[in-house]
């Protein structure tokens, strides 16, 4: 693989100097609207509350976050002006709202939203969540490969990276049910697996995935037949990848975190595993404040030592060769081959 400029530098960007990626989710809204809407008996939750929580999160994380994941519903209006310009800068393209289906789940882009306006107010990167079962309906999936495939030929237009979260769901036949963002019990691996197989193919341009653990988090136990779900996830992926929290607890993180580092994992994205302890608390601001800059930051520095010393650089990984990714081409010939939007 050969990064575009635009690519490389918006993966540099999102690293630190050893190619690390300490990435803090802040683009939530489900997880953090319905508790706040539920507090004030509203239908919606108020704006100001939401993001005055978000901005929480930026103001106390960010020190300790390579790059930091944005909403523009909340996140960016209210903490743009927070945010160092020396974090990375990522921001969803997913709407939160999805279709539910008799066949399967359907995702969508967040309305009025694109990546060319991504691109446009200097962002780093593109995410996009998109919901997948290999054993759904044939046209639902479909629809959920035509979308995704979309969005990597934007990110190839506009030339930035293309982050890409993959969760799978239960279907009519699971017992267990839920429309929450929350890791599906008792998922199978297999499940995982192929649809990492699935989006890891050159059509749809990923160029970093957000992958959840191919086992429940409460049987991430250090066994070696759990290391070896996850070596299967690091080889089918084919590229750089980070892990996502999914709502795990911080042990129960941390126990996935040490399987994907041995698997090859550049890194982490994590949302709730740092901060749910503190939004419990919820509508007592202080004490919110006190366990963001306590437990919460606590946490984050111990993830973050973990990942600097067993994560795998991402510009060292295997799928750019050997000598790792790098500028090209690195000659007078560059503005002449560098394509125009």
């Amino acid at each position: 693989m050969q990064l575009t400029p635009g690519k490389l530098w918006g993966m540099r960007r999102m690293a630190d100097e050893n190619g690390i990626f300490k990435m803090t989710a802040v683009d939530q809204r489900p997880p953090i609207k319905g508790p706040i809407a539920k507090y004030h008996g509203a239908d919606q939750a108020p704006w100001e509350e939401v993001a005055r929580f978000k901005g929480l999160l930026v103001e106390i994380l960010q020190s300790q976050s390579t790059a930091m994941l944005l909403d523009p519903h909340y996140a960016i209006p209210y903490s743009f002006d927070t945010l160092s310009p020396a974090k990375g800068l990522i921001v969803t393209l997913e709407d939160s709202l999805f279709r539910d289906l008799d066949g399967g789940r359907l995702s969508a882009a967040i309305d009025d939203w694109s990546v060319a306006k991504i691109k446009r107010m200097g962002a780093d990167a593109v995410k996009i969540l998109a919901w997948y079962r290999p054993d759904a309906d044939k046209m639902v999936n479909q629809a959920q490969k035509d979308f995704v495939k979309r969005i990597g030929e934007d990110c190839a237009t506009y030339d930035i990276p293309f982050l890409f979260e993959l969760l799978v769901y239960p279907l009519a036949k699971d017992a267990h049910q839920t429309k929450a963002y929350v890791e599906m019990q008792g998922k199978k691996a297999d499940d995982v697996l192929g649809s990492v197989e699935e989006f890891a193919k050159p059509d749809y341009g990923v160029d970093v995935f957000k992958l959840e653990s191919p086992v429940n988090a409460q049987d991430a136990d250090g066994s070696a037949q759990v290391q070896a779900a996850f070596d299967e996830l690091g080889r089918l992926a084919g590229r750089p990848w980070v892990m996502l929290s999914a709502g795990a607890g911080k042990a129960e993180f941390r126990n996935i975190l040490a399987h994907a580092f041995k698997a090859g994992a550049s890194g982490f994205l994590a949302g709730r595993a740092i901060w749910l302890e503190a939004f419990s608390s919820y509508p007592d601001w202080g004490a919110i404040r006190v366990a963001l800059e306590g437990d919460a930051a606590a946490y984050m520095t111990e993830i973050c030592a973990l990942a600097d010393s067993e994560a795998q650089s991402w510009h060292a990984h295997a799928c750019y060769g050997e000598g790792g990714a790098r500028f090209a081409p690195a000659d007078a010939s560059f503005r002449h081959t560098y394509q125009a939007m």
